[in-house]
């Protein structure tokens, strides 16, 4: 099963979280920050949003900083995804 998403819509798979800290902490998992760089996995098509051509900036692939609360997280075969709109990613990581 695949997610495609829909209008300016990007699906995104969060990136792990560091385990330790610079002093070389080890962190437990309810200590870990939530992550805010993910990876896009699916980018939708575009187009006009009300009465405004929106053009898809980022692409499959591309290692992105997003909002801390955007998006909606869902479960698909096991793996965890989020889908936010593309003006809730803030930067492209290149």
């Amino acid at each position: 099963m695949k997610i495609k998403p829909l209008a300016d819509r990007v699906v995104i798979k969060k990136l792990e979280a560091e385990e330790k800290t610079k002093s070389g902490i080890v962190l437990p998992g309810s200590a870990k920050e939530q992550p805010q760089m993910a990876e896009v996995v699916e980018v939708g098509p575009g187009g006009v949003i009300d009465g405004k051509e929106i053009k898809m900036e980022v692409k499959i692939g591309d290692k992105v900083i997003f909002s801390k609360y955007a998006g909606t997280e869902v479960k698909l075969e096991g793996e965890e995804y989020t889908i936010l709109r593309q003006n809730d990613i803030l930067a492209i990581v290149e």
